[in-house]
C-alpha cells in the first residue's frame, strides 16, 4: 500500500490515513456489540501495526534529518571553498579567469582591472568571444610595440581554437603581459594573465648593450681599416669618415667634419696641388655628376709625394654615396717594374729576331711573326700566347722540310766527313724541334683557353710509341729501357698524356748513368697509375718542387743536354687534365714519377691504329701517293722521301691541282697525304673530301698539320682521317701509311 520509492512526505501522509481508517473501524465494531475479547484482540493488533508504522516513520524522519544535515554541511563546505578560491585567486601574481561553455564563471581582481575600458564588461556570464574582441579594441593596447618581443597574431584566439594559445599584450604604460588560455575540458577554458614587463625591459637593456658593443666594435674596425672610408649624403655633405681617409687624401681635419660639402674637399685638393697634375687625370665635374646620379665611379691618381691612390665611389641604397681610398703605391711600383722588365725582354727578343733574320729567308718570316708577338706581349701575356700558337705552322714548315732533306741525304751515298756533318745537322734540327715543341706546349698550357681533346683510348699505344721513339736513345747511353705492355683503356687527352710520359722517360734516361728505366702501369680502383722509375742520381728533398719550374736542372748532369722544360710541361699538363702527379726519390738510388689517369668506363670498339715496335720490318711501298702541300720545299722533300721508300708520288699545291692530277691518271690514289693549311681558304680536309666525292669511295688519308686545335682533330676523326703533327716523325709516317694501305694491297 505504501511505495518505498515515494517521497517521505507522501509515505507519512499515507500512513496517517491508514491509522485513521483503522481507528474508525475499531470504533464501529464497538458500537455494533462485539464482545470484549474480540475488541481487545483487534485493539492489540491495531496497536501492533501502529507501533510498527510509527517506528518506520521515526526511521524515515531520522534519515531525512541526516540528509538535511549533510546538505547543510555541503553548502557550508562549498561556501568555504568558494571563499578560499576567491582569496587564492586574489593573491595570485597574475590575472585568472574560468570560462565554462564560453561564459565567465569566476575571475580575480587583477584579471578584472587589467584594462580599465574593458573592466565594465567583466561579470558573471560574460561571453569569451566578446571579452577577446573588447581586448583587441582596447585603447590601452599598443600593437605597434610588439616588435620588441615578437610579432602579434593577426587576431586574438577564440574559444575552442585549440588546447593552448598564447600571445603578448603590450600596454601603453610600458607594461607587458603574456595572455594564455588553456582548454581544460570540452566546456572549461582557463585564462591566465602573466606580467612580463621585467623580462621585456631586461631584454631591451641587453639589446641596447649589444648594439652599443657592436657599434664600438664597428667603430674600432672602421678606424683601423687600411682603407680610407667616407660616407656622404644625397646632397653631398659628409656624414661619417675614418682617420685613414684624411691621412691618404692629405686634407686637414677642419674640412672633414660632418656637414662639409664634397665640393669644398675637391676644391681644396685642386687649390693646393695635392695631386700630381702630370700623372693624374681626375675628371672632377664628371665624378660629381656620377655621384649625384647614384652611379659608381673608379679612378687612380698620384699625390705630389708620388703615393699612388685607388679611389672608388659606390652609391648607397637610400641615397648618398661612399668614397673609399686605398694606397696602391707598392702595386703601382711593381707594375711599373714589370713594365720595365717587359720592355727589357722585348728589347732582347728584338735583338734575337734581328739575328734570326740574318740566317735564312724562312727565318725572316718567323722573325716578322715574333715581332708581332713582341708587340702583342707589351699589351698582354695572352696575346703573346695566341701569336706563338698561330706562328707554329710557319715555324714547323721549314723544320719539317729540313728533316725530310736530311733523311734523304743520310740514305744517299756520300763521303764520311759529309755524312758526319749531315748527322750533326740532323741533331741540331732535332734540338730545335724539341725546344720549339716545349715552348709551344708551355704556351698552350699557360693559355686560359687551352682546348683539350678528351677521349677514350688504349694506353698501350702510347707505351709502344715511347718504346719505339726512345729505345735508341737509351741504347746509345748504355742503359736498359723496359716498357711493360698494358691493355687498359683510359680517359684523357692522348697527345698531352703521351707528351707527359715521353718527357718523364727522357728525363729518366738523361739523369741515369747506369742501370735501367722502367715504364709500367698499376690498376688502382677506378684509376690507372702510370709509373716511370729509374736508377739514376735521384732528387734531393729541397729540389722536389723546384724541378717543375721552367729551365730548372739539378744534379751533376745539369750542364748537359736538355733545357729544363720537360717536367714543367708534365706538371702543367697533369694540372689541367686533373691527373695527380707524384714524385718519390732517394738521392743516389733513383726516382719514381707517377701519373694517375681515370680508366675508361667502357672501351669503345674500333680501330686502335698501328702499333709501332723498334724491330718491326715494314714492306717496300708499291703505292700511288698523292701529296698536297703548298710549300714547294716541303713538297719536294716529302716527294723525295716517299720515292726512296718505293712509292709513286703525285704532288699538288691545292685542291684544284689534286683533282686535276687524279682525273689525269684516271684512278684514285692509294693514299692521300695533305697539309691542313693551304693557300687562301683552301685546306687539306677540303681536298680529301673533294677527292673522295669524285672517286665515290673513302680513299685512305693522312692529314699533316701544325694546328693542334680540337676542332681540326674532331673534324678529321669524323672523316676517318689520321692526323700527324709537324715536324713529322718519319718512322711513324711510314708505319701509318703501311697500316692504312695494307688492306688494299692484301
Amino acid at each position: 500500500m505504501i511505495d518505498p520509492d515515494d517521497p517521505l512526505e507522501v509515505q507519512l501522509e499515507k500512513q496517517r490515513r491508514i491509522i485513521d481508517a483503522l481507528i474508525r473501524r475499531s470504533e464501529r465494531r464497538h458500537e455494533v456489540g462485539d464482545n470484549a475479547y474480540a475488541l481487545f484482540q483487534s485493539a492489540m493488533s491495531l496497536q501492533s501495526e501502529v507501533w510498527k508504522k510509527t517506528r518506520d516513520l521515526e526511521e524515515a524522519l531520522d534519515s531525512l534529518g541526516q540528509t538535511s544535515r549533510d546538505l547543510e554541511a555541503a553548502r557550508i563546505a562549498q561556501e568555504t571553498l568558494q571563499k578560499n578560491l576567491a582569496e587564492a585567486m586574489d593573491t595570485m601574481e597574475g590575472g585568472f579567469a574560468l570560462f565554462t561553455d564560453s561564459r565567465l564563471q569566476v575571475c580575480n581582481t587583477l584579471f578584472r582591472r587589467l584594462l580599465p575600458d574593458v573592466e565594465p564588461l567583466i561579470g558573471s556570464g560574460l561571453d569569451f568571444g566578446v571579452y577577446m574582441d573588447a581586448v583587441q579594441r582596447s585603447r590601452f593596447v599598443r600593437p605597434d610595440a610588439a616588435h620588441e618581443v615578437g610579432p602579434l597574431a593577426d587576431s586574438l584566439p577564440k574559444a575552442g581554437a585549440g588546447r593552448f594559445a598564447s600571445y603578448v599584450l603590450p600596454l601603453r604604460n610600458d607594461r607587458w603581459f603574456q595572455i594564455s588560455h588553456h582548454q581544460t575540458s570540452d566546456s572549461n577554458v582557463v585564462v591566465l594573465q602573466t606580467e612580463i614587463t621585467d623580462i621585456v625591459r631586461e631584454n631591451r637593456r641587453q639589446k641596447a648593450q649589444l648594439i652599443d658593443r657592436h657599434g664600438q666594435f664597428l667603430q674600432a674596425a672602421f678606424d683601423h681599416m687600411s682603407l680610407g672610408i667616407c660616407a656622404f649624403s644625397a646632397q653631398g655633405t659628409l656624414l661619417v669618415r675614418n682617420d685613414r681617409f684624411g691621412d691618404l687624401l692629405g686634407v686637414p681635419l677642419r674640412l672633414l667634419k660632418p656637414g662639409t660639402d664634397i665640393r669644398r674637399i675637391l676644391g681644396y685638393l685642386a687649390r693646393f696641388d695635392l695631386l700630381d697634375r702630370e700623372s693624374t687625370q681626375l675628371d672632377t665635374e664628371g665624378w660629381l655628376r656620377a655621384m649625384f646620379r647614384g652611379q659608381a665611379a673608379h679612378g687612380r691618381f698620384r699625390r705630389s709625394d708620388r703615393m699612388c691612390l685607388d679611389l672608388r665611389v659606390r652609391p648607397l641604397p637610400e641615397g648618398g654615396f661612399v668614397v673609399s681610398i686605398m694606397d696602391i703605391t707598392a702595386e703601382a711600383d711593381a707594375a711599373a717594374d714589370l713594365e720595365r722588365r717587359v720592355e727589357e725582354r722585348t728589347a732582347e727578343l728584338t735583338e734575337a729576331n734581328r739575328l734570326l733574320e740574318i740566317k735564312t729567308a724562312e727565318q725572316a718570316r718567323s722573325e716578322e711573326a715574333l715581332r708581332v708577338a713582341k708587340e702583342a706581349a707589351e699589351a698582354a701575356n695572352r696575346s703573346k700566347t695566341r701569336f706563338i700558337a698561330a706562328a707554329s705552322h710557319d715555324l714547323l714548315q721549314p723544320i719539317n722540310a729540313a728533316k725530310l732533306y736530311i733523311s734523304n741525304l743520310l740514305e744517299s751515298e756520300m763521303p764520311a766527313p759529309a755524312l758526319d756533318k749531315v748527322e750533326r745537322l740532323r741533331r741540331s734540327f732535332s734540338s730545335i724541334e724539341t725546344l720549339l715543341h716545349a715552348i709551344l706546349d708551355i704556351s698552350r698550357l699557360d693559355s686560359p683557353g687551352t682546348d683539350f681533346n678528351i677521349t677514350d683510348f688504349p694506353i698501350g699505344q702510347l707505351l709502344e710509341s715511347v718504346a719505339s721513339d726512345l729505345g735508341p736513345l737509351a741504347e746509345k747511353k748504355g742503359i736498359g729501357l723496359h716498357v711493360v705492355p698494358c691493355r687498359h683503356w683510359v680517359t684523357s687527352d692522348r697527345r698531352y698524356l703521351g707528351r707527359s710520359i715521353q718527357n718523364l722517360v727522357v728525363n729518366a734516361i738523361q739523369y741515369t748513368d747506369a742501370g735501367r728505366v722502367l715504364v709500367g702501369c698499376r690498376h688502382r680502383g677506378d684509376r690507372l697509375v702510370l709509373q716511370v722509375s729509374d736508377t739514376g742520381i735521384g732528387i734531393a728533398p729541397e729540389d722536389s718542387s723546384r724541378i717543375f719550374n721552367e729551365f730548372t736542372r739539378v744534379g751533376k748532369n745539369s750542364a748537359g743536354g736538355g733545357m729544363g722544360l720537360g717536367l714543367s710541361i708534365v706538371e702543367r699538363a697533369c694540372r689541367h687534365l686533373h691527373h695527380p702527379l707524384k714524385l718519390v726519390s732517394v738521392p743516389g738510388r733513383g726516382s719514381t714519377f707517377t701519373i694517375e689517369v681515370p680508366l675508361a668506363s667502357a672501351a669503345a670498339l674500333g680501330e686502335d691504329g698501328p702499333s709501332v715496335h723498334p724491330g718491326d720490318r715494314i714492306r717496300a711501298f708499291r703505292l700511288i701517293v698523292l701529296v698536297v702541300e703548298n710549300d714547294p720545299d716541303v713538297l719536294d722533300a716529302t716527294t723525295g722521301k716517299l720515292e726512296s721508300w718505293g712509292a709513286s708520288v703525285l704532288g699538288a699545291a691545292s685542291t684544284a691541282g689534286a683533282v686535276a692530277l687524279m682525273q689525269e691518271i684516271g684512278t684514285p690514289p692509294d693514299i692521300i697525304l695533305a697539309d691542313y693549311h693551304l693557300d687562301g681558304e683552301d685546306t687539306g680536309l677540303e681536298t680529301i673530301r673533294t677527292l673522295r666525292d669524285i672517286a665515290g669511295q673513302t680513299i685512305p688519308a693522312v692529314l699533316i698539320t701544325a694546328d693542334r686545335s680540337k676542332a681540326v682533330q674532331t673534324t678529321a676523326e669524323r672523316m676517318q682521317v689520321s692526323v700527324l703533327t709537324k715536324p713529322v716523325q718519319l718512322a711513324r709516317l711510314r708505319s701509318l701509311i703501311d697500316w692504312k694501305t695494307r688492306a688494299q694491297v692484301a
